[in-house]
């Protein structure tokens, strides 16, 4: 079976016929990464994605699927899992051949790495696209459309070799089409609606604030901590009154072992330029009551600590008296 068949059908996947309306797309892609040592080294990874949420895992030693997921297996039969898994090992033997046995006409240098994603995407009002690309060492070389493969980059001449050599896998390409126009967008809605629990969940994230190395004499470092909210989009910022600080730099936002996220957003300040300043975080899951984290309290705390210590004593009073008379 030619290769270039193999990682479509890894989306041959039944589905149902219900409609959605989301506001963002959202696509299901698989994804498979090979990196090439030498001639006789390979390491390959594979694995699916709805979203952001990883699905589906790749047991090497088995030569199956890892459902990652309670729903992750959609409408799948055993019957067809066992051809997937069939198709996916039959994918790592193919082209890790086909490629090691061409390295030196397509230019291929080892060490180098390729990645092959399949996939379609739902975008608001339901229509839905699918593609298919080929990249190496992390670009983009050749894309599929209308039955055929394209190269991405035109004076590329390691593309243009390879989609050349591509497009002779005839019976390969018709098949591909079919799944993207037709079995991956089925499998997309399928899988949305089992999985949909997950996906809508609001987890409402936990913030706190800390300070980081000193970037310089008299400076400060600030960062705002924010960790276990669900769904991704966030908005966090540093802010004095209403308005955002300049230099509010964020870090990339990173997956928790649960399923949610986490980020960091840092301000660099002079150290009496700290007055005022707190972090604000908005997310879907707050219902609108924002996360206001002050870097020093208000100046009425004082007062309020003051005023819960003289309530204390006054409760304390008659308690005292009691205990000393039953003395």
């Amino acid at each position: 079976m030619p290769f270039l068949q193999i990682p479509l059908l890894a989306v041959l996947l039944a589905a149902g016929d219900n409609e959605y309306d989301f506001q963002e797309e959202i696509s299901f892609k698989i994804i498979h990464s090979s990196s090439f040592y030498n001639h006789s080294w390979v390491k390959s990874r594979h694995s699916g994605w709805l979203g952001d949420l990883q699905t589906h895992g790749w047991d090497t030693n088995s030569g199956s699927f890892i459902f990652l997921r309670p729903w992750s297996k959609g409408n799948l039969s055993k019957k067809e899992i066992k051809e997937l898994q069939e198709f996916n090992h039959a994918l790592f033997i193919e082209l890790r051949i086909e490629l090691q046995r061409r390295a030196s006409q397509w230019q291929l240098k080892y060490p180098f790495e390729v990645q092959l994603t399949a996939g379609c995407e739902l975008h608001p009002g339901g229509a839905i696209v699918a593609f298919y690309r080929f990249a190496y060492q992390g670009s983009e070389i050749m894309h599929f459309q209308n039955s055929s493969w394209w190269p991405s980059v035109q004076d590329e001449i390691r593309a243009q070799l390879m989609s050349r050599r591509f497009n002779q896998y005839h019976v390969a390409n018709k098949i591909i089409q079919r799944i993207l126009s037709d079995t991956c967008p089925r499998f997309l809605l399928s899988i949305l609606d089992a999985g949909k629990a997950d996906l809508q969940r609001q987890v409402k994230p936990e913030a706190w604030l800390s300070t980081g190395p000193n970037p310089g004499p008299d400076r400060q470092m600030l960062v705002c901590h924010v960790s276990g909210f669900h769904p991704k989009p966030i908005w966090v910022k540093w802010m004095r009154g209403q308005q955002v600080q300049q230099g509010t730099q964020q870090s990339g936002i990173l997956p928790n072992a649960d399923g949610t996220w986490y980020l960091q957003v840092f301000l660099e300040v002079e150290a009496t330029e700290t007055s005022g300043l707190y972090c604000r975080v908005r997310h879907s899951s707050l219902g609108g009551q924002d996360i206001l984290l002050y870097l020093e309290h208000p100046q009425n705390s004082v007062g309020l600590i003051i005023l819960a210590v003289m309530v204390s004593l006054v409760l304390l009073t008659p308690l005292a008296f009691w205990l000393r008379k039953r003395w």
